[in-house]
């Protein structure tokens, strides 16, 4: 029976990174949710569905496959069978996404198809609701977080890095909103499971992260 690893915490915590390099040291598949939505938006897309158009939108979404596999060690997203990966990131694709995103009939169709990956491979699956909606009875859970303040001056740093005027202050006022907007929001409100596995990665490198996610899954085994 395949294992499950999900990783759920609030913005900025460093989820896709860990849960990334906690399934390359497993061996496992990292399931890029964000990129099943993009994909799911590519298929909208290719059939010339409306952004604005709710109900086509929720109809249309029925008839997409996507599923996600590893080649040479590289992540490729099969849309219906085709290899959209590099179509994935392309402007149009990701306001579609946006919007999309939020349509309950995309969602409990991506859920559907994130749960039957889960059940046929060992997954590490990251996002806001892993643990407590999209993989309730996952092996192991992992609630991931850092302070508000850590996370802002990990945004901070990427952007200087790329030349980007920011304001560290700023930032953190925008995470604290967007933690304040997940935990409250109506459909899969981001919580930690009863059963997972708290880590604070304030104070810890991504390797010390890591360690201890598979710690706790060597422990479970």
């Amino acid at each position: 029976m395949p294992t499950n690893i999900a990783i759920d915490g609030p913005a900025g915590a460093g989820k896709s990174t860990i849960a990334k390099r906690v399934a390359k040291e497993l061996s496992f598949i990292y399931v890029d949710t964000g990129a099943m939505y993009r994909a799911m938006a590519l298929y909208l897309l290719k059939h010339e569905i409306p952004m604005e158009d709710a109900e086509a939108i929720a109809e249309s979404c029925q008839d997409a496959s996507i599923s996600i596999r590893y080649k040479n060690g590289e992540q490729q997203v099969i849309l219906n069978g085709e290899n959209v990966t590099a179509l994935l990131r392309a402007e149009e694709v990701g306001n579609m996404a946006s919007v999309s995103s939020a349509n309950p009939s995309v969602r409990k169709k991506l859920v559907s198809l994130q749960q039957e990956l889960a059940a046929s491979a060992d997954v590490v699956m990251d996002g806001r609701d892993i643990g407590t909606v999209v993989l309730p009875d996952a092996n192991v859970k992992i609630y991931l977080t850092a302070s508000s303040r850590t996370r802002a001056m990990r945004r901070y740093q990427e952007l200087q890095q790329k030349g980007e005027t920011c304001d560290l202050d700023a930032i953190e006022a925008d995470i604290k909103e967007r933690d304040y907007r997940d935990m409250h929001r109506e459909i899969s409100p981001l919580r930690q499971a009863e059963d997972a596995v708290l880590v604070d990665s304030s104070e810890m490198t991504i390797q010390e992260v890591c360690d201890a996610i598979i710690a706790v899954y060597e422990e479970k085994k």
